[in-house]
């Protein structure tokens, strides 16, 4: 009987019976259910979590190309990806990682540089693997086509001359063409149904949900708290609802906003649904941080505002626009500024009211 099950049926579950037996009662050797898969994926992408986000385009891409594939990802964040598209969602854990270095796959990616992604990538076994490997005890380019974003990544003046979006580079990484395949999220229905009271409170207003912070790592993106108020009320005159977003770090800063302006804010949450609350709300302005990457994979116009990063890394897929201080900006991936003025108090409020009208005349 053991000779007869088709171990590579895209059905097998290994210990437990498949859904062809368990509910219709079909063995292997009579069941016309039988299919493999194309191809067997592993991506490797363990954080940050926006990066996980905007990585996620290679699944559509992979599953245009093989509708029958196997996708494996490895994440620090599971909880972001969307669980009907990709077949094995693990968290980087001894428990995963025995598992998946004992498999074989067709593909094998891995598109971070930290050292146990590059070790695992090295370690899996794969025909075909891309993107950033251990070897010689130092990271190094599965293939040639990592080299560029190797490089960019080891010499700011380089990098700062790069004219591809982060998708594009993947893309070339793993030998695709980037054709403006979609983000990809995990969006709770039902949560998002919660905070559909949002459009209530609106009244029939434009939401225009605002995110005030950019964690801690890169302070250099802040734009300054009076601005914000200030931005506040020339919304509030144009008819437009803000509401005020962010997580557990910036809580205290969109108290004291809603408390100066009476902007809506409703608090912080999970991140499941801070996804969900932001679903709801119709633009999205935010500095480069996760919410960028949240807003883009839920289709949101943006308006993104930028200093210390290349430009050039940003896909918004027709969705948007990008702010930045007139002046320029002098600390390239930079956690401390040069000048005595901070370059984000050249961005006025007038600059990106003008980028949210006429945004709204685009898209609405």
């Amino acid at each position: 009987m053991i000779k007869k099950i088709k171990f590579d049926c895209k059905f097998f579950k290994g210990e437990i019976p498949c859904k062809p037996n368990k509910l219709r009662d079909k063995n292997c050797d009579t069941c016309d259910e039988y299919k493999i898969f194309d191809k067997k994926i592993l991506i490797i992408k363990l954080g940050a979590m926006g990066d996980v986000i905007r990585t996620t385009p290679l699944v559509v891409k992979y599953r245009e190309l093989y509708p029958e594939c196997h996708i494996t990802w490895v994440t620090d964040t599971p909880q972001i990806l969307p669980p009907d598209l990709i077949n094995e969602i693990h968290r980087f854990e001894f428990r995963s990682i025995y598992k998946i270095k004992n498999k074989r796959y067709d593909i094998a990616i891995n598109l971070d540089k930290d050292t146990e992604a590059c070790i695992l990538l090295s370690e899996v076994k794969a025909t075909e693997k891309y993107g950033f490997i251990w070897h010689d005890n130092h990271i190094d380019v599965a293939t040639p086509n990592a080299e560029n974003k190797l490089i960019t990544g080891i010499f700011d003046n380089i990098s700062k001359k790069n004219t591809k979006s982060y998708p594009e580079e993947i893309f070339e990484i793993c030998h695709l063409k980037f054709n403006k395949e979609p983000y990809l999220i995990n969006l709770n229905m039902n949560l998002a149904g919660k905070w559909e009271s949002l459009r209530k409170n609106a009244e029939n207003k434009i939401i225009i949900g605002m995110n005030t912070g950019c964690g801690t790592r890169w302070q250099t993106r802040l734009w300054p708290d009076e601005y914000w108020i200030e931005l506040i009320g020339k919304l509030n005159d144009n008819n437009f609802y803000p509401v005020l977003l962010g997580g557990q770090d910036e809580d205290e800063r969109n108290k004291q906003l809603s408390a100066k302006t009476g902007a809506y804010y409703p608090g912080y949450f999970s991140l499941e649904e801070f996804i969900a609350l932001t679903s709801n709300c119709d633009m999205i302005i935010s500095l480069v941080t996760m919410m960028m990457h949240i807003a883009i994979a839920l289709r949101k116009p943006l308006v993104l505002f930028n200093n210390i990063f290349n430009r050039h890394e940003f896909e918004l897929y027709n969705n948007g626009v990008i702010v930045e201080p007139p002046t320029g900006c002098d600390c390239y991936y930079g956690n401390t500024c040069k000048r005595e003025n901070h370059c984000m108090k050249d961005l006025k409020t007038d600059i990106v009211l003008r980028e949210i009208l006429t945004l709204y005349k685009e898209k609405f």
